[in-house]
């Protein structure tokens, strides 16, 4: 008797325990959870092994496509368009740390012995960022660099990689405006309408606009240099001042990493990619309890054979193509073009492979049958797609079937109507907060000449500036220059400044398709009188 009573209050636990699962299965159904990690990857390219005896290491550059990836700006979204990573070359190093410790990247033990990777690193470019204040639809154009091992990030000649409102600490500027036409503001350039996969060229040049220096900061002379390409303004924009780079072994009293930097190493870029970092997902159940999420529709342009074209004319350059000619005229010689030189160029081979994603650390599979990339005729780099529709873009797979340990691609048409994902719209990104600089410290002594202006950006910002004699503007006044060494270098660029011009090639014209146009409010003019000598260095950035 109490044997059959129990199996019969088992039985009725069991039951009770069924309909509460079977309940919360029910009340699960179509409700759809918010969440991020919902896509990584990194769509890339690399490329034949450069020359060894070219020093094909001062400086590397391309022509990169420019087009809205996503048809409204999105919060919490951040996809690097075609971008490239710059490392100072230190093969030598086979077990000597280069973060020091308490730096951010040492306690990434996966990076050791050397944490070559993560010592400094010149990076940015084209895409959508996380911490962007400003969105507006395109992309944008940012700069930026890692010279402590990731501590903090320098972006713009005022500001982080997005990650704070305020301006960087006085002794952690880094970036130097060197262009007297263009402004820089702290949340990106932006572009001009609505691009559609028109090109954008950048490169990167070690440029000697000061020498090297010994002492208690030895640093070598390499100043590497920003120059754009675009359809309404081609030139150098800034460069990174090389104590940026060396003054990380005085900071944590670390000889061995004197020389050892940017300042004064070769620079490798081994490739480049779009980066997939930070992607908003949404998820749900459909009446068996199986999940589903969606992303965000991501379009690429395509033309009538399916194809994507990304990034042309790699090049990597010697000293040779800029640097030598640039040096003989700094010194007094006779005045260099700032054309690069082919015979200092080297365009490598690319080569790329498919590309693995994953979801919340889950594979994604079934993205490969809607396109893979290629290196096209003309050594072109870019996306083949298998499956296209009538309004020439390719679309990234935007649903996905949780199969245990992977997620499987599928069409809008396999999404189970009760789980309500196809009608479920993503943040909008709002406006943030003012960028601020301060009115004190390197930003006021010496301070501008004139100012402040104020103008209008297609993003619906609007930036503040003034014009800085160039070495006073704030970046320099961490440090203790001789008067000697300021005027020469102020000397060197009024020279440039009168001589380089906006509207002459300094990249090799692109091989292929239109150049993209910057947003024409970031184009200045110098006032009478600071026509050469004199730079616009943004000082704020608020919503209308």
């Amino acid at each position: 008797m109490e044997h059959r009573t129990t199996k019969k209050l088992c039985r009725l636990f069991a039951a009770a325990a069924i309909g509460v699962t079977t309940a919360t299965a029910v009340d699960e159904v179509g409700q759809v959870t918010s969440h991020s990690e919902g896509l990584h990857g990194y769509i890339g390219f690399g490329h034949e092994k450069l020359p060894p005896e070219g020093g094909y290491s001062a400086g590397m550059g391309f022509y990169a496509a420019v087009w809205p990836l996503v048809d409204q700006p999105l919060a919490n979204f951040q996809i690097g368009l075609p971008s490239a990573w710059i490392t100072p070359d230190n093969r030598d190093d086979k077990d000597t740390p280069l973060a020091p410790e308490g730096t951010l990247a040492r306690t990434w033990k996966e990076r050791g012995p050397t944490w070559s990777s993560v010592f400094q690193t010149v990076e940015g470019g084209l895409g959508y960022w996380a911490g962007n204040h400003f969105r507006y639809g395109p992309p944008k154009f940012s700069m930026n660099a890692t010279p402590q091992c990731y501590d903090y990030e320098v972006a713009s000649p005022g500001w982080s990689f997005f990650y704070s409102n305020e301006a960087l600490p006085d002794n952690r500027l880094g970036i130097a405006q060197l262009s007297n036409r263009l402004l820089i503001p702290p949340d990106a350039l932006p572009f001009q309408g609505h691009p559609n996969g028109e090109f954008l060229g950048y490169t990167w040049m070690a440029l000697p606009f000061t020498d090297p220096t010994p002492g208690d900061l030895p640093t070598g002379d390499q100043s590497w240099t920003c120059f754009l390409t675009a359809a309404n303004f081609k030139g150098p924009i800034a460069f990174y001042i090389p104590e940026t780079w060396s003054k990380i072994g005085r900071l944590f009293n670390y000889p061995f990493l004197y020389g050892r930097g940017l300042d004064a190493r070769p620079g490798i870029m081994g490739g480049g990619a779009m980066e997939i970092n930070t992607v908003p997902r949404f998820d749900a159940k459909d009446a068996q309890g199986m999940t589903y999420s969606k992303l965000p529709k991501l379009q690429f342009p395509v033309d009538a054979e399916g194809r994507t074209f990304l990034v042309q004319d790699v090049t990597y350059y010697s000293k040779a193509a800029l640097y030598d000619a640039f040096k003989t005229w700094r010194d007094g010689g006779s005045a260099c073009s700032g054309r690069f030189d082919d015979k200092g160029a080297f365009r490598p081979k690319l080569n790329t492979h498919t590309t693995h994603y994953d979801q919340a650390g889950k594979t994604i599979v079934g993205v490969e049958r809607a396109f893979d990339t290629r290196v096209f005729e003309g050594n072109v780099w870019g996306l083949q797609w298998f499956t296209n529709n009538l309004s020439a873009k390719g679309l990234f797979p935007q649903y996905y079937k949780d199969a245990g340990g992977e997620r499987v691609a599928v069409p809008a048409a396999g999404v189970p109507p009760e789980t309500r994902l196809l009608a479920q719209k993503f943040e909008l990104a709002k406006p943030g907060e003012p960028y601020a600089s301060p009115n004190h410290g390197a930003w006021a002594r010496p301070g501008p000449k004139m100012g402040p202006f104020t103008v209008k950006l297609a993003d619906g910002s609007v930036v503040t500036y003034s014009w800085y004699r160039f070495v006073d503007q704030p970046s320099f006044q961490q440090y203790n220059w001789s008067a000697e060494k300021k005027a020469k270098l102020q000397s060197f660029v009024e020279k440039l400044h009168a001589d380089w011009h906006p509207d002459r090639d300094y990249m090799t014209p692109p091989t292929r398709g239109k150049l993209v146009a910057l947003d024409p409010a970031l184009l200045v003019t110098p006032p009478p009188g600071l026509e050469v000598g004199y730079v616009p260095i943004v000082t704020r950035q608020t919503r209308q």
